[in-house]
């Protein structure tokens, strides 16, 4: 009887232990919303986690067609970015394609407490005025991708083989649904050529609804992976 008491007093200290850590695990969960957008040559896809009612960590990628493209990752504390990294390519002095790496750290006012830009090896000033539109396009990720989140849409990629869509997560849908006109050179595509696709979008019972449609490409396109830059 000792032995079972014993099992019982562990068993229930267990439980209310559990119990009792169960709300802090709550209070430090994390949530993550997609969203992204088309602004002229540029087609940007954003991810944001939040900690509670606040920006944890986010990140972009962006292609500006011949221009370039790049992917950054920040993070924030307190609702202020504290630290991005992006990395890319852009045109250099000679109109060609470089690589170049920005890397800014900021103190709790948001003032720049480290930056270096690097392009073709080289180590280049960063003026204030771009250090604001870093900070003005980081907080641009954040909105966007929750005004996306409050209607009900996300990120999907995937790919489309004329009759059924496979997303990136895993998720196969037979049903898609347009809400936009697409011009007849995506549709006719869309008809005869399997391939990959980016889009604003949100499911229900089996059918996937397109809102936007952000990039169609060769079926070789690989799937794009959130940027992951920073150091844990």
């Amino acid at each position: 009887m000792k032995k079972a008491f014993l099992l019982v007093s562990l068993l229930s200290t267990f439980l209310i232990g559990c119990s009792s850590t169960s709300p802090r695990k709550n209070l430090e969960q994390f949530e993550t919303h997609t969203g992204g957008q088309v602004m002229g040559d540029a087609t940007s896809f954003y991810w944001v986690t939040n900690k509670l009612t606040q920006p944890h960590t986010s990140a972009d990628y962006v292609t500006v067609g011949d221009y370039g493209w790049y992917q950054t990752d920040y993070a924030w504390s307190e609702g202020v970015l504290r630290e991005f990294i992006r990395e890319g390519e852009q045109r250099n002095s000679s109109n060609e394609l470089a690589p170049y790496r920005v890397h800014v750290r900021f103190n709790k006012s948001g003032e720049a407490v480290y930056q270096q830009y690097r392009i073709d090896s080289k180590i280049l000033p960063i003026q204030a005025k771009q250090l604001e539109n870093y900070q003005k396009e980081a907080k641009s990720v954040l909105e966007t991708t929750m005004k996306q989140n409050d209607e009900g849409l996300r990120l999907v990629q995937g790919y489309w083989d004329g009759s059924s869509f496979k997303t990136c997560a895993g998720g196969e849908f037979d049903r898609i649904e347009f809400n936009q006109t697409l011009p007849s050179f995506v549709i006719d595509r869309l008809a005869s050529v399997e391939s990959y696709a980016a889009f604003l979008g949100s499911d229900s019972l089996g059918k996937m609804s397109v809102e936007e449609l952000l990039m169609l490409a060769e079926d070789s396109h690989d799937c794009v992976v959130r940027p992951s830059l920073l150091k844990e």
